[in-house]
């Protein structure tokens, strides 16, 4: 079984430094394969905020795979957001802005969905779409294909952020190809299950993790996903911190059953 963490929005800046030794434990005891980091590692971009987020991918127990968020671009310096955005995520996190990790069992696949030119607002671009799914066109029909962004391709009415830019289109596309899983981050909202524009039943489901280390909680709880991948079944465990143990605690787990058009919800409860 291949075991892939999806830690989210760290925001460093606004961490909170008694989260940071807990979140590590509870990586190191899920013994991941991956640790997928889905944006915002930085809450303004400064260079402080990235040497951190860097020492925590360092102490990190299985190789890591980080995508940008729209926090990891200056906000202040003009200059430096319209020309030369991610020159300090480069300099402290990694020169490539998408990177991959393929294998005969999964295929992560990184896509940057930061629009330097807004404040909040993503955008899925048709280059990364085609990227992704010459990737997921090829390979053994038992993998799973995991895209990873910072930005969702699908949200709630109620959420007051703007919805990313054709992220509709997008999700259109990666169905056709085979895509399984998206992960994502940007809400600090837990949410995993099938895309609510999916009417065929079985498809590839969402996971939006929360923030797994920022004080900017928004009445939900700091938390991360296991995915736990074999041949047949995917499982999702969200993983929450709590206050008065210090540490993290499996809080529900979804079961989804891998079949020839995507994944069908099998199970849920609460743990």
């Amino acid at each position: 079984m291949q075991r892939i963490v999806h830690l989210s929005d760290l925001h460093f800046g606004r961490a909170r430094p008694e989260v940071l030794t807990p979140l590590l434990s509870a990586v190191a005891e899920a013994v991941p394969d991956l640790v997928v980091v889905s944006g915002d590692l930085t809450q303004r971009a400064r260079p402080r905020e990235f040497r951190e987020a860097r020492a925590f991918l360092d102490r990190l127990p299985a190789p890591w795979l980080a995508v940008p968020g729209n926090h990891d671009v200056p906000l202040y310096n003009l200059g430096q957001r319209l020309l030369r955005p991610y020159a300090r995520y480069r300099r402290w996190i990694g020169q490539t802005l998408a990177p991959q990790l393929v294998n005969a069992q999964v295929a992560v696949v990184g896509l940057n969905t930061v629009d330097p030119r807004r404040h909040q607002r993503g955008e899925v671009r048709s280059a990364d779409i085609a990227r992704l799914c010459a990737t997921f066109g090829t390979g053994p029909p038992e993998r799973l294909n995991i895209a990873v962004g910072h930005h969702p391709f699908e949200q709630g009415a109620h959420i007051d952020k703007s919805p990313t830019r054709h992220a509709t289109r997008g999700l259109a596309r990666l169905t056709e190809c085979n895509a399984h899983v998206i992960l994502s981050g940007h809400l600090h909202l837990w949410h995993a299950g099938p895309f609510l524009t999916n009417a065929r039943g079985a498809g590839p489901i969402q996971v939006h993790a929360g923030t797994s280390l920022s004080s900017r909680l928004r009445g939900e709880v700091n938390d991360f996903a296991l995915l736990g991948i074999d041949a047949e079944r995917l499982s999702v465990t969200r993983m929450v911190y709590d206050d008065t143990a210090r540490g993290f605690a499996a809080a529900d787990r979804l079961w989804f059953r891998r079949g020839a058009e995507g994944l069908s919800l099998e199970d849920a409860r609460d743990l």
